[in-house]
């Protein structure tokens, strides 16, 4: 069956030929999405510069549960999207862990999340997609048509190449709940053992997270028709606090998803909303990725903190990345960031790329082997000043 509406279908045609004409009469020049929301942290530049509204294309437009497909448009929001499939038992492949990330977004900017070890990352179910190019075109690129250099060349492109404007993704059916499993270790090599071996089972989704030096958690998901109960982590309970002290956890496949979002994995620490009586006054509307990323934009405008830091005598620098490490020198790269490094949580996501007949020239993966990704999302705070971006380019000379 497949679920969708004449008139968003209609509406995105209006739509892309609206855009395209805007687009063909715009001087030369820089251009730039305009977006409320954004999950790139980097400090842009002021530099004059276009801004393309393209914030229309925010649609799923058909569902086929026959052909395990959805279309959405690509500025739609993976919430919107979940919120749509859910209702007739699909999903995305791979679902990026944040409501506020879009479809387009995380294609050309690369998404990731749990079902990564079996799926690849987000780019890897794409069948087809509608690009915005820069003289005001709209193509439609698929992995063997005329185009297919650009389908190829897309992730990791960061706009560059041009904007998405419509996306067809593979689907997979779902259950209504996760099983968690969460396995503890104590040493990083059985860690990273553990995460070889329950990459090769039967198995839905696999994630981990290191809590503290010699604590590292595997989390184990599995589809479920029945749960004896379902934990809520969407209001005062938190749920990377969770895995310490529960070894078996139900959630609904929806909340499963969001189970990140709700406290952006660990990082609502920095924004002081993990006391019950703040996270009461917010509220479940406010406790998500999209509040914080507005706090962290307002406070970079105003300063607050670098304030407060100058005060204290503190120096910071923002380390908000994430990389991808082949699997057998995970194990060595831990141990450099728990010795130069020192952030903790660090999230551990393992992914194995499917796409065995052309590469991504923008984010090549060998086939061969697993990785295995890091996230590590807070501030170096020293005493004694560094010099700029020094702790973020000792991370990217290990990793080269």
């Amino acid at each position: 069956m497949v679920t969708e509406s004449a008139n968003v279908l209609a509406g995105y045609t209006s739509r892309r030929q609206a855009l395209a004409s805007t687009l063909s009469g715009l001087p030369p020049g820089p251009m730039r999405l305009q977006k409320e929301t954004s999950n790139l942290f980097r400090t842009r530049n002021t530099n004059p510069h276009h801004a393309l509204d393209i914030s229309a294309f925010s649609h799923v437009l058909s569902i086929d549960t026959e052909g395990n497909t959805i279309e959405v448009e690509g500025m739609t929001p993976y919430a919107d999207v979940i919120s749509a499939s859910l209702q007739v038992g699909l999903m995305p492949k791979v679902v990026p862990q944040l409501k506020s990330i879009t479809v387009g977004g995380a294609i050309s900017g690369i998404g990731i999340e749990s079902s990564s070890f079996r799926y690849g990352l987000p780019h890897e179910s794409v069948l087809e997609m509608d690009v915005l190019l820069a003289g005001g075109d709209v193509v439609t690129c698929t992995p063997d048509n005329a185009h297919q250099a650009l389908f190829f060349g897309m992730p990791n492109s960061y706009g560059t190449l041009g904007y998405i404007l419509r996306v067809k993704l593979e689907a997979i059916p779902v259950k209504p709940y996760v099983q968690l499993t969460h396995l503890e270790f104590d040493n990083s090599a059985a860690f990273f053992a553990a995460i070889d071996k329950w990459s090769g089972e039967d198995i839905d989704f696999l994630d981990g997270c290191v809590l503290q030096r010699h604590q590292h958690f595997l989390t184990i998901g599995r589809f479920v028709d029945e749960a004896p109960y379902v934990s809520d982590y969407t209001l005062l309970d938190i749920y990377y606090q969770s895995i310490p002290v529960r070894s078996e956890d139900y959630l609904t496949t929806s909340d499963y998803l969001w189970r990140w979002d709700t406290d952006w994995f660990w990082c609502s620490k920095n924004l002081y909303v993990q006391s019950k009586p703040i996270r009461r006054l917010l509220g479940r509307k406010r406790l998500n990725s999209t509040t914080y990323q507005k706090i962290m934009r307002w406070n970079s405008r105003v300063g607050l903190t670098r304030r407060l830091n100058r005060m204290a005598l503190i120096h910071t620098e923002p380390v908000i990345q994430d990389v991808d490490i082949p699997a057998g020198n995970a194990a060595a790269f831990l141990d450099f960031f728990h010795h130069d490094i020192g952030i903790l949580p660090i999230w551990v996501c393992p992914v194995r790329a499917r796409n065995i007949k052309q590469s991504f020239p923008l984010f090549p993966l060998s086939t061969d082997s697993p990785y295995i990704n890091f996230g590590f999302w807070d501030a170096v705070r020293t005493r004694r000043r560094k010099p700029r971006g020094h702790f973020n380019r000792m991370i990217e000379d290990k990793v080269t």
